[in-house]
């Protein structure tokens, strides 16, 4: 029995950079952190005493005789990748909904192939589940998904992220005092609109505009190291609120499917009570919402906002990890 635990992600500055249509022609980057939110992956080999092979439990429950029939296209896919042929049984639980903004496919990914690895008796590495979990979902199932998201789930940690043209990247953890972290943190506040969405769907037209959006593109890049400075540096971290602000202005430009009027009833509200910025998460057309208020404004914001979920969160820098691992199968 394997079971993985897999972070959730925020991603701050530089989405829309992190796609390959734009960094293999451009320079790509985001600044991005990993959450106290995490997917569960409970792996093990079945044994042989069911008429069905293999079973999957997410939102569905799947019993099939050949793992070539899987219907979840990750899992199948992943199978297929590791050479995996045997009877296997994996469960799926979450603290976050799918479709929301939060990374939550590549986390599954992530977290899926970190399990099955461990199963056949095999240390990955934090670059090789990302790489991997990219491989999987933009080559094999052609996905319209950018890279930050398997980086972020597989590392953890408040982080840096470049892509290069070679399609490689590097990941810079972005270092606080301990005073400097508890203070970000503290401003951030996460509400849920209630809406899902595929982020495959929104996104492809975000991707066939990537050309004609150059220079909001190029400017979103920047700000990575805007946001880092200001975190870095000593400078009010009211700043950071203001600077979240102006990327949500430049990201609704990317795509006429990013906001809804629910969106943008949470996010005026929002600010109205006291938020200097925020930004809605993940592609777009629901999900996760980030606000970016002073403490003292926090009450006075969740009750603006009665009508959504908040959700309390706090920064985490363990990524993907194996949290329990009792081989209870030989492996052929």
């Amino acid at each position: 029995m394997i079971i993985s635990r897999t972070p959730f992600r925020i991603s701050f500055f530089g989405g829309g950079t992190d796609y390959p249509v734009w960094f293999k022609h451009h320079p790509g980057a985001v600044l991005a952190t990993s959450i106290d939110k995490y997917c569960y992956l409970t792996c093990r080999f079945l044994p042989p005493f069911f008429e069905h092979k293999s079973r999957i439990l997410y939102s569905k429950v799947e019993a099939v005789k050949s793992n070539s029939t899987i219907e979840h296209p990750v899992v199948r896919e992943t199978l297929r990748l590791l050479k995996i042929d045997a009877g296997v049984e994996i469960h799926h639980d979450a603290d976050l909904p799918a479709r929301a903004g939060m990374g939550s496919s590549s986390t599954f990914t992530v977290g899926l192939l970190n399990s099955l690895y461990a199963l056949k008796h095999r240390m990955s590495t934090r670059q090789q589940l990302a790489e991997v979990a990219i491989e999987i979902e933009q080559k094999i199932l052609r996905e319209n998904v950018g890279c930050q998201d398997q980086v972020s789930s597989a590392y953890g940690g408040l982080n840096r992220i470049d892509f290069h043209p070679d399609e490689s990247f590097t990941v810079t953890p972005v270092i606080l005092t301990h005073d400097r972290l508890r203070e970000f943190n503290q401003n951030l506040m996460l509400f849920f609109t209630g809406q899902t969405r595929m982020a495959t769907e929104v996104a492809r037209e975000q991707v066939e505009n990537t050309e004609k959006k150059e220079k909001t593109l190029l400017r979103m890049f920047g700000m990575v190291e805007g946001g880092i400075s200001i975190l870095t540096t000593g400078h009010p971290i009211k700043e950071f609120g203001e600077m979240l602000h102006e990327t949500w202005m430049l990201k609704k430009d990317l795509s006429s499917k990013i906001t809804t009027s629910t969106i943008e009833e949470v996010y005026a509200e929002a600010r109205a009570a006291g938020a200097l910025g925020g930004k809605l998460l993940g592609a777009g057309g629901g999900g996760f919402i980030l606000m970016f208020a002073d403490p003292s404004h926090h009450a006075a914001i969740r009750q603006r906002l009665h009508k959504f979920l908040h959700v309390p969160f706090s920064l985490e820098n363990s990524g993907s990890q194996i949290i329990f691992f009792q081989p209870d199968y030989p492996v052929e």
